[in-house]
Protein backbone atom coordinates (compact mmCIF):
# COMPACT_ATOMS: atom_id res chain seq x y z
CA UNK A 1 0.00 0.00 0.00
CA UNK A 2 1.10 3.54 -1.30
CA UNK A 3 2.39 5.77 2.18
CA UNK A 4 1.04 9.37 2.34
CA UNK A 5 1.97 12.39 4.65
CA UNK A 6 -0.56 14.09 6.52
CA UNK A 7 0.24 17.46 7.52
CA UNK A 8 -2.78 19.69 9.37
CA UNK A 9 -2.06 23.28 10.26
CA UNK A 10 -4.54 25.64 12.59
CA UNK A 11 -4.55 28.90 11.91
CA UNK A 12 -6.13 32.12 12.66
CA UNK A 13 -9.07 31.88 10.16
CA UNK A 14 -9.30 28.92 8.90
CA UNK A 15 -7.48 25.11 9.45
CA UNK A 16 -6.22 23.72 6.50
CA UNK A 17 -5.20 20.00 5.44
CA UNK A 18 -2.37 18.17 3.18
CA UNK A 19 -1.91 14.89 1.48
CA UNK A 20 1.36 14.54 0.01
CA UNK A 21 3.37 11.72 -1.65
CA UNK A 22 7.02 11.63 0.18
CA UNK A 23 8.15 13.22 -3.40
CA UNK A 24 6.14 15.98 -2.47
CA UNK A 25 3.12 15.87 -4.95
CA UNK A 26 0.39 16.88 -3.38
CA UNK A 27 -3.05 14.59 -3.39
CA UNK A 28 -5.18 16.06 -2.07
CA UNK A 29 -6.09 19.36 0.22
CA UNK A 30 -9.19 20.45 2.29
CA UNK A 31 -9.37 24.13 4.06
CA UNK A 32 -12.05 24.22 7.42
CA UNK A 33 -12.99 27.82 8.24
CA UNK A 34 -13.48 28.77 11.80
CA UNK A 35 -14.10 32.22 13.83
CA UNK A 36 -12.00 34.33 15.97
CA UNK A 37 -13.17 36.38 18.63
CA UNK A 38 -12.76 39.64 20.31
CA UNK A 39 -15.00 39.48 23.97
CA UNK A 40 -13.16 42.44 25.18
CA UNK A 41 -10.80 45.32 23.63
CA UNK A 42 -7.56 43.53 23.69
CA UNK A 43 -8.70 39.88 24.25
CA UNK A 44 -8.25 37.83 21.12
CA UNK A 45 -9.48 33.91 21.72
CA UNK A 46 -10.52 30.79 19.67
CA UNK A 47 -12.96 27.73 20.98
CA UNK A 48 -10.04 24.75 20.93
CA UNK A 49 -12.42 22.43 21.53
CA UNK A 50 -14.53 23.34 17.98
CA UNK A 51 -11.29 25.76 16.10
CA UNK A 52 -8.37 23.51 16.91
CA UNK A 53 -9.16 19.32 17.95
CA UNK A 54 -12.43 19.65 15.72
CA UNK A 55 -10.67 21.04 12.64
CA UNK A 56 -7.98 18.00 13.25
CA UNK A 57 -10.83 15.56 13.25
CA UNK A 58 -12.92 17.08 10.16
CA UNK A 59 -9.77 17.48 8.28
CA UNK A 60 -8.49 14.08 8.81
CA UNK A 61 -11.43 12.21 8.08
CA UNK A 62 -12.03 14.10 4.59
CA UNK A 63 -8.51 13.55 3.94
CA UNK A 64 -8.23 10.09 4.37
CA UNK A 65 -11.65 8.64 3.96
CA UNK A 66 -12.12 6.16 0.89
CA UNK A 67 -8.18 7.00 0.27
CA UNK A 68 -6.07 3.67 -0.48
CA UNK A 69 -3.08 5.75 1.15
CA UNK A 70 -2.11 4.65 4.61
CA UNK A 71 -1.01 8.15 6.32
CA UNK A 72 3.28 7.26 7.03
CA UNK A 73 2.79 9.75 9.78
CA UNK A 74 1.20 12.70 10.69
CA UNK A 75 2.26 16.30 11.82
CA UNK A 76 0.19 19.48 13.25
CA UNK A 77 1.36 23.18 13.28
CA UNK A 78 -0.44 26.12 14.21
CA UNK A 79 -1.10 29.54 15.86
CA UNK A 80 1.38 30.51 18.71
CA UNK A 81 2.29 31.42 20.96
CA UNK A 82 -1.29 30.35 22.04
CA UNK A 83 -1.89 29.92 25.46
CA UNK A 84 -4.78 27.15 26.09
CA UNK A 85 -5.22 25.73 29.51
CA UNK A 86 -6.63 21.88 29.94
CA UNK A 87 -7.71 19.75 32.63
CA UNK A 88 -5.91 16.18 33.13
CA UNK A 89 -7.85 15.12 30.18
CA UNK A 90 -6.55 17.72 28.04
CA UNK A 91 -10.33 19.06 27.99
CA UNK A 92 -10.12 22.80 27.62
CA UNK A 93 -11.24 24.71 30.72
CA UNK A 94 -11.68 28.21 29.08
CA UNK A 95 -10.95 29.52 25.43
CA UNK A 96 -7.16 29.69 23.84
CA UNK A 97 -5.75 32.75 24.35
CA UNK A 98 -3.53 33.83 20.95
CA UNK A 99 -0.75 34.44 20.18
CA UNK A 100 0.49 38.44 20.34
CA UNK A 101 -2.22 39.62 18.51
CA UNK A 102 -4.13 39.02 22.16
CA UNK A 103 -2.60 41.88 24.56
CA UNK A 104 -4.46 41.65 27.93
CA UNK A 105 -1.22 40.82 30.20
CA UNK A 106 0.55 44.35 29.43
CA UNK A 107 0.42 44.89 32.98
CA UNK A 108 1.86 41.42 33.32
CA UNK A 109 4.70 42.09 30.87
CA UNK A 110 6.16 44.92 32.59
CA UNK A 111 5.97 43.47 36.07
CA UNK A 112 8.16 40.56 35.05
CA UNK A 113 10.22 42.52 33.22
CA UNK A 114 10.84 45.08 36.21
CA UNK A 115 11.30 41.83 38.25
CA UNK A 116 13.84 39.98 36.16
CA UNK A 117 15.17 43.14 34.23
CA UNK A 118 16.12 43.66 30.30
CA UNK A 119 19.60 42.48 30.51
CA UNK A 120 18.66 39.33 31.77
CA UNK A 121 15.62 38.48 29.63
CA UNK A 122 17.81 39.08 26.49
CA UNK A 123 20.61 37.08 27.86
CA UNK A 124 18.59 33.46 29.06
CA UNK A 125 15.07 33.88 26.89
CA UNK A 126 16.56 35.95 23.52
CA UNK A 127 13.84 38.21 23.91
CA UNK A 128 12.01 40.91 25.54
CA UNK A 129 8.35 40.65 27.27
CA UNK A 130 5.87 41.24 24.72
CA UNK A 131 2.27 40.70 24.29
CA UNK A 132 4.11 37.80 21.81
CA UNK A 133 5.44 35.93 24.79
CA UNK A 134 3.37 32.91 26.63
CA UNK A 135 4.77 33.77 29.81
CA UNK A 136 3.22 37.11 31.02
CA UNK A 137 -0.21 35.45 29.72
CA UNK A 138 0.37 32.07 31.73
CA UNK A 139 1.11 34.68 34.72
CA UNK A 140 -2.87 37.03 33.84
CA UNK A 141 -4.68 33.56 34.24
CA UNK A 142 -3.48 32.65 37.01
CA UNK A 143 -4.51 35.84 38.74
CA UNK A 144 -7.34 36.92 37.06
CA UNK A 145 -8.90 33.32 37.09
CA UNK A 146 -7.76 31.64 39.59
CA UNK A 147 -10.34 28.99 39.98
CA UNK A 148 -9.45 28.38 36.12
CA UNK A 149 -6.02 28.07 36.81
CA UNK A 150 -6.70 25.82 40.16
CA UNK A 151 -8.15 23.58 38.19
CA UNK A 152 -4.96 23.38 35.01
CA UNK A 153 -3.05 20.62 34.47
CA UNK A 154 -1.83 21.28 31.46
CA UNK A 155 -0.52 24.52 28.97
CA UNK A 156 -0.83 23.50 25.52
CA UNK A 157 -0.73 25.42 22.11
CA UNK A 158 -2.69 24.61 18.68
CA UNK A 159 -0.47 21.71 17.85
CA UNK A 160 0.60 20.34 21.11
CA UNK A 161 -3.32 19.92 21.49
CA UNK A 162 -3.63 17.71 18.72
CA UNK A 163 -0.45 15.76 20.01
CA UNK A 164 -1.93 15.32 22.91
CA UNK A 165 -5.01 13.97 21.54
CA UNK A 166 -4.04 12.05 19.11
CA UNK A 167 -1.25 10.36 21.14
CA UNK A 168 -1.79 10.82 24.86
CA UNK A 169 1.46 12.61 25.07
CA UNK A 170 2.37 16.19 26.78
CA UNK A 171 4.99 17.27 24.57
CA UNK A 172 5.92 20.96 22.68
CA UNK A 173 8.84 21.62 20.82
CA UNK A 174 11.69 23.24 20.94
CA UNK A 175 10.47 25.95 19.07
CA UNK A 176 7.33 26.93 20.34
CA UNK A 177 8.83 26.63 23.98
CA UNK A 178 11.50 29.59 23.21
CA UNK A 179 8.13 31.68 22.28
CA UNK A 180 7.19 31.15 25.74
CA UNK A 181 9.07 33.96 27.56
CA UNK A 182 10.96 34.22 30.15
CA UNK A 183 10.20 30.32 31.03
CA UNK A 184 12.86 28.77 28.07
CA UNK A 185 16.50 29.18 28.00
CA UNK A 186 17.51 29.76 24.55
CA UNK A 187 21.10 29.02 24.77
CA UNK A 188 20.61 25.75 26.83
CA UNK A 189 17.32 24.62 24.98
CA UNK A 190 15.13 23.77 27.58
CA UNK A 191 12.76 25.03 30.52
CA UNK A 192 14.50 27.63 33.15
CA UNK A 193 13.06 26.32 36.50
CA UNK A 194 13.31 29.41 38.40
CA UNK A 195 11.59 31.23 36.41
CA UNK A 196 8.86 28.64 35.69
CA UNK A 197 8.21 29.02 38.91
CA UNK A 198 7.58 32.51 38.54
CA UNK A 199 5.76 32.65 36.29
CA UNK A 200 3.57 29.24 36.44
CA UNK A 201 4.09 27.94 40.11
CA UNK A 202 3.19 24.28 40.43
CA UNK A 203 2.12 24.08 36.81
CA UNK A 204 3.63 20.60 34.94
CA UNK A 205 5.22 21.61 31.90
CA UNK A 206 5.52 19.38 28.65
CA UNK A 207 8.76 17.56 27.87
CA UNK A 208 10.40 19.03 24.88
CA UNK A 209 10.96 17.52 21.47
CA UNK A 210 12.37 19.09 18.31
CA UNK A 211 9.23 19.80 15.73
CA UNK A 212 10.08 16.83 13.22
CA UNK A 213 10.79 14.31 16.12
CA UNK A 214 8.04 11.68 16.20
CA UNK A 215 6.98 11.58 20.12
CA UNK A 216 4.15 9.05 19.55
CA UNK A 217 1.76 7.06 18.02
CA UNK A 218 -2.14 7.53 17.56
CA UNK A 219 -4.31 5.78 19.71
CA UNK A 220 -7.42 3.73 19.43
CA UNK A 221 -9.59 6.26 20.81
CA UNK A 222 -7.70 8.70 18.32
CA UNK A 223 -8.24 6.65 15.48
CA UNK A 224 -11.89 6.03 15.65
CA UNK A 225 -12.38 10.24 15.70
CA UNK A 226 -10.31 11.18 13.53
CA UNK A 227 -9.90 8.11 10.95
CA UNK A 228 -6.27 8.11 10.74
CA UNK A 229 -4.87 4.49 11.91
CA UNK A 230 -4.30 3.68 15.33
CA UNK A 231 -0.39 3.43 15.41
CA UNK A 232 0.49 5.98 13.10
CA UNK A 233 3.79 7.62 13.99
CA UNK A 234 2.90 11.43 15.29
CA UNK A 235 5.79 14.48 14.67
CA UNK A 236 5.69 17.18 17.96
CA UNK A 237 4.92 20.40 14.96
CA UNK A 238 5.41 23.55 15.78
CA UNK A 239 4.06 26.77 15.05
CA UNK A 240 3.13 27.78 11.56
CA UNK A 241 5.19 30.79 10.29
CA UNK A 242 8.21 28.37 10.71
CA UNK A 243 6.55 25.26 9.55
CA UNK A 244 5.42 27.87 6.21
CA UNK A 245 8.92 28.56 5.91
CA UNK A 246 10.28 25.31 5.76
CA UNK A 247 7.55 24.75 2.93
CA UNK A 248 9.59 26.68 0.62
CA UNK A 249 12.73 26.03 1.21
CA UNK A 250 13.63 28.65 3.84
CA UNK A 251 16.37 26.79 5.82
CA UNK A 252 19.56 28.12 5.10
CA UNK A 253 21.33 31.53 7.15
CA UNK A 254 19.91 34.66 5.70
CA UNK A 255 16.88 32.96 3.86
CA UNK A 256 13.99 35.21 4.77
CA UNK A 257 10.09 34.14 4.48
CA UNK A 258 7.73 37.37 4.42
CA UNK A 259 4.05 35.82 5.31
CA UNK A 260 1.49 37.87 3.80
CA UNK A 261 -1.80 37.00 5.61
CA UNK A 262 -3.96 38.51 8.59
CA UNK A 263 -1.05 39.32 9.96
CA UNK A 264 2.71 39.98 8.40
CA UNK A 265 4.87 37.70 9.78
CA UNK A 266 8.67 37.81 8.68
CA UNK A 267 11.57 34.78 10.26
CA UNK A 268 15.12 34.43 8.90
CA UNK A 269 17.13 31.73 9.45
CA UNK A 270 20.44 31.96 10.99
CA UNK A 271 23.66 30.52 11.51
CA UNK A 272 23.70 30.84 15.41
CA UNK A 273 21.52 32.44 17.75
CA UNK A 274 21.19 36.16 17.91
CA UNK A 275 19.43 38.33 20.40
CA UNK A 276 17.67 42.26 19.01
CA UNK A 277 15.42 44.03 21.65
CA UNK A 278 13.19 44.95 18.28
CA UNK A 279 12.95 41.34 17.34
CA UNK A 280 12.23 37.97 18.66
CA UNK A 281 15.08 35.64 19.07
CA UNK A 282 13.75 31.61 18.52
CA UNK A 283 14.81 27.76 17.94
CA UNK A 284 14.48 27.04 14.84
CA UNK A 285 12.48 24.20 13.31
CA UNK A 286 15.47 21.60 12.91
CA UNK A 287 17.75 20.49 16.07
CA UNK A 288 20.07 23.06 17.35
CA UNK A 289 19.10 25.76 14.36
CA UNK A 290 18.09 29.33 15.32
CA UNK A 291 16.30 32.07 13.55
CA UNK A 292 15.22 35.87 14.16
CA UNK A 293 11.49 36.94 13.36
CA UNK A 294 9.13 39.73 13.83
CA UNK A 295 5.92 40.63 12.78
CA UNK A 296 3.04 42.77 12.39
CA UNK A 297 -0.10 43.42 14.38
CA UNK A 298 -2.13 43.70 11.39
CA UNK A 299 -1.86 44.03 7.31
CA UNK A 300 -4.16 41.80 5.95
CA UNK A 301 -6.43 42.75 8.60
CA UNK A 302 -6.14 46.08 7.56
CA UNK A 303 -7.29 45.80 3.95
CA UNK A 304 -9.99 43.56 5.08
CA UNK A 305 -11.44 46.27 7.58
CA UNK A 306 -11.45 48.31 4.13
CA UNK A 307 -13.31 46.36 2.44
CA UNK A 308 -15.92 45.35 5.08
CA UNK A 309 -16.51 49.53 5.57
CA UNK A 310 -16.26 50.38 1.74
CA UNK A 311 -19.13 47.61 1.85
CA UNK A 312 -17.02 45.45 -1.20
CA UNK A 313 -18.31 42.10 -1.47
CA UNK A 314 -14.80 41.35 -2.48
CA UNK A 315 -11.72 42.95 -3.29
CA UNK A 316 -11.21 43.09 -6.73
CA UNK A 317 -12.40 46.20 -7.22
CA UNK A 318 -10.20 48.25 -4.56
CA UNK A 319 -7.65 46.51 -6.03
CA UNK A 320 -8.09 48.10 -9.50
CA UNK A 321 -9.11 51.46 -7.68
CA UNK A 322 -5.46 50.76 -5.69
CA UNK A 323 -3.67 49.60 -9.00
CA UNK A 324 -4.47 52.79 -10.66
CA UNK A 325 -3.86 55.23 -8.61
CA UNK A 326 -0.15 56.18 -8.30
CA UNK A 327 3.06 55.03 -6.09
CA UNK A 328 3.04 56.92 -3.52
CA UNK A 329 -0.79 57.52 -3.25
CA UNK A 330 -0.50 61.15 -4.17
CA UNK A 331 0.89 61.85 -0.38
CA UNK A 332 -0.89 59.42 1.93
CA UNK A 333 0.77 57.87 4.67
CA UNK A 334 -0.95 55.16 6.51
CA UNK A 335 0.40 53.84 9.80
CA UNK A 336 -1.27 49.92 10.01
CA UNK A 337 -1.16 50.01 13.74
CA UNK A 338 -4.64 49.45 14.28
CA UNK A 339 -4.53 46.39 16.81
CA UNK A 340 -1.67 48.50 18.31
CA UNK A 341 2.06 46.99 16.74
CA UNK A 342 4.50 43.60 17.60
CA UNK A 343 8.23 44.31 16.47
CA UNK A 344 9.83 46.29 16.35
CA UNK A 345 7.50 48.88 18.18
CA UNK A 346 6.48 46.12 20.90
CA UNK A 347 3.44 48.88 21.75
CA UNK A 348 0.25 47.46 22.01
CA UNK A 349 -1.30 51.01 22.60
CA UNK A 350 -0.07 52.86 19.38
CA UNK A 351 -3.02 53.02 16.86
CA UNK A 352 -3.71 53.30 13.20
CA UNK A 353 -3.48 57.01 11.95
CA UNK A 354 -3.81 58.11 8.01
CA UNK A 355 -1.76 61.26 7.22
CA UNK A 356 -1.98 63.72 4.43
CA UNK A 357 -5.57 63.59 3.62
CA UNK A 358 -7.24 66.15 1.56
CA UNK A 359 -10.33 66.34 -0.29
CA UNK A 360 -9.22 65.31 -3.70
CA UNK A 361 -8.29 61.68 -2.14
CA UNK A 362 -10.52 58.54 -3.00
CA UNK A 363 -11.38 55.19 -2.04
CA UNK A 364 -8.03 53.87 -4.04
CA UNK A 365 -5.75 56.17 -2.50
CA UNK A 366 -6.67 55.21 0.76
CA UNK A 367 -6.55 51.19 -0.05
CA UNK A 368 -2.94 51.74 -1.62
CA UNK A 369 -2.25 53.39 1.34
CA UNK A 370 -3.13 50.91 3.66
CA UNK A 371 -1.10 48.33 1.17
CA UNK A 372 1.82 50.61 1.18
CA UNK A 373 1.59 50.52 5.20
CA UNK A 374 2.28 47.16 5.22
CA UNK A 375 5.32 47.52 2.63
CA UNK A 376 6.68 50.34 5.06
CA UNK A 377 6.51 47.74 8.03
CA UNK A 378 8.14 45.28 6.13
CA UNK A 379 11.06 47.59 5.08
CA UNK A 380 11.30 48.81 9.09
CA UNK A 381 11.75 44.99 10.07
CA UNK A 382 14.40 44.10 7.24
CA UNK A 383 16.41 47.25 8.48
CA UNK A 384 15.90 45.66 11.80
CA UNK A 385 17.39 42.94 10.83
CA UNK A 386 20.30 44.04 8.91
CA UNK A 387 21.13 46.62 11.83
CA UNK A 388 20.98 43.29 14.14
CA UNK A 389 23.96 42.00 12.36
CA UNK A 390 21.71 39.53 10.28
CA UNK A 391 21.56 40.90 7.01
CA UNK A 392 18.80 39.19 4.73
CA UNK A 393 19.57 37.13 2.07
CA UNK A 394 16.43 36.14 -0.59
CA UNK A 395 13.50 36.67 0.30
CA UNK A 396 10.76 34.42 -0.34
CA UNK A 397 6.89 35.89 -0.06
CA UNK A 398 4.03 32.97 0.84
CA UNK A 399 0.86 33.37 1.96
CA UNK A 400 -2.81 34.57 0.78
CA UNK A 401 -1.84 37.85 0.26
CA UNK A 402 0.42 36.60 -2.85
CA UNK A 403 -2.13 36.25 -5.30
CA UNK A 404 -2.75 38.74 -7.56
CA UNK A 405 0.34 40.51 -7.86
CA UNK A 406 -0.21 44.63 -6.08
CA UNK A 407 0.33 43.78 -2.52
CA UNK A 408 3.87 41.65 -3.67
CA UNK A 409 4.99 44.49 -5.95
CA UNK A 410 4.40 47.26 -3.56
CA UNK A 411 6.46 45.95 -1.32
CA UNK A 412 9.33 45.14 -3.50
CA UNK A 413 8.78 48.38 -4.42
CA UNK A 414 8.85 50.08 -1.11
CA UNK A 415 12.24 47.35 -0.06
CA UNK A 416 14.10 47.78 -3.31
CA UNK A 417 14.51 43.76 -2.91
CA UNK A 418 13.45 41.31 -5.35
CA UNK A 419 10.76 38.50 -3.85
CA UNK A 420 10.58 34.51 -5.21
CA UNK A 421 7.33 33.57 -5.70
CA UNK A 422 7.37 29.67 -4.40
CA UNK A 423 5.32 27.07 -7.29
CA UNK A 424 3.65 25.57 -4.23
CA UNK A 425 1.50 27.97 -1.93
CA UNK A 426 -0.23 25.54 0.21
CA UNK A 427 1.00 26.70 3.60
CA UNK A 428 2.25 25.37 6.85
CA UNK A 429 0.49 22.26 6.33
CA UNK A 430 2.66 21.18 3.28
CA UNK A 431 5.49 21.77 5.68
CA UNK A 432 4.03 19.62 8.31
CA UNK A 433 3.76 17.15 5.34
CA UNK A 434 7.21 17.54 4.60
CA UNK A 435 8.53 17.57 8.52
CA UNK A 436 5.99 13.97 9.12
CA UNK A 437 8.71 12.17 5.99
CA UNK A 438 11.59 13.94 7.70
CA UNK A 439 10.37 12.73 10.75
CA UNK A 440 9.14 9.19 9.36
CA UNK A 441 12.70 8.69 7.54
CA UNK A 442 10.95 8.73 3.77
CA UNK A 443 12.00 12.73 2.95
CA UNK A 444 15.40 13.46 2.40
CA UNK A 445 15.86 16.77 4.74
CA UNK A 446 18.02 18.45 1.40
CA UNK A 447 15.28 16.96 -1.22
CA UNK A 448 13.57 19.90 -3.21
CA UNK A 449 10.10 20.02 -2.52
CA UNK A 450 10.30 23.92 -3.14
CA UNK A 451 10.46 25.40 -6.40
CA UNK A 452 9.77 29.25 -7.83
CA UNK A 453 7.19 30.05 -9.88
CA UNK A 454 8.49 33.62 -10.45
CA UNK A 455 10.56 36.57 -9.19
CA UNK A 456 8.75 40.03 -8.46
CA UNK A 457 11.44 42.39 -8.83
CA UNK A 458 11.35 46.39 -7.77
CA UNK A 459 11.08 48.89 -9.80
CA UNK A 460 13.67 51.64 -10.08
CA UNK A 461 11.47 54.48 -10.83
CA UNK A 462 9.77 54.07 -8.15
CA UNK A 463 12.62 54.16 -5.68
CA UNK A 464 12.39 57.89 -5.03
CA UNK A 465 8.67 58.47 -3.69
CA UNK A 466 8.99 55.75 -1.54
CA UNK A 467 12.37 56.20 -0.43
CA UNK A 468 10.70 60.02 0.81
CA UNK A 469 7.70 58.60 2.21
CA UNK A 470 9.27 55.51 4.08
CA UNK A 471 10.97 58.59 6.22
CA UNK A 472 7.39 60.26 6.75
CA UNK A 473 6.44 56.93 7.88
CA UNK A 474 9.59 55.88 10.06
CA UNK A 475 9.09 59.83 11.57
CA UNK A 476 5.17 59.43 11.85
CA UNK A 477 4.86 56.93 15.07
CA UNK A 478 7.25 58.67 17.43
CA UNK A 479 5.83 62.00 16.44
CA UNK A 480 2.26 60.99 17.26
CA UNK A 481 2.86 58.06 19.97
CA UNK A 482 1.70 60.12 23.45
CA UNK A 483 -1.69 61.39 21.21
CA UNK A 484 -2.42 57.62 20.01
CA UNK A 485 -1.49 56.49 23.71
CA UNK A 486 -3.93 58.56 25.34
CA UNK A 487 -6.49 57.78 22.64
CA UNK A 488 -6.07 53.88 23.45
CA UNK A 489 -6.72 54.92 27.24
CA UNK A 490 -9.84 56.67 26.71
CA UNK A 491 -11.21 53.48 24.23
CA UNK A 492 -10.18 51.29 26.88
CA UNK A 493 -12.44 53.50 29.57
CA UNK A 494 -15.00 53.47 27.77
CA UNK A 495 -15.27 50.33 26.38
Amino acid sequence: MTEVLLGIDIGTSSAKGVLAHPDGTVLATAVRPHRTSMPRPGWVEHDAEHDWWQAVVDLSHRLLTDRPERPAAVCVSGIGPCVLATDEAYRPLRPAILYGVDTRATAEVRELTDRLGTAALLDRAGSLLTSQSAGPKLSWLSRHEPDVWARTRHFLMASSLAVARLTGEYVLDHHSASQCQPMYDLAASRWYEPWCDIVAPGLALPRLAWPGEIVGVTTPGAAAQTGIPAGTPVAAGTIDAWAEALSVGVREPGDTMLMYGTTMFLVQMLARPLTDARLWATRGVTPGSASLAGGTATSGAVTDWWRRITGEDGFDQLVADAAATPPGADGLVTLPYFAGERTPLFDPDARGTILGLTLRHGRGHLYRAALEATAYAVRHHLDAFTEAGAAPGRLVAVGGGVRGGLWTQIVSDVTGRPQELPEQTIGASYGDARLAGEAAGLVDPDAPWARTARVVAPRAEHAEVYDRLYRVYRAAYPATRDLAHELAALQKATS
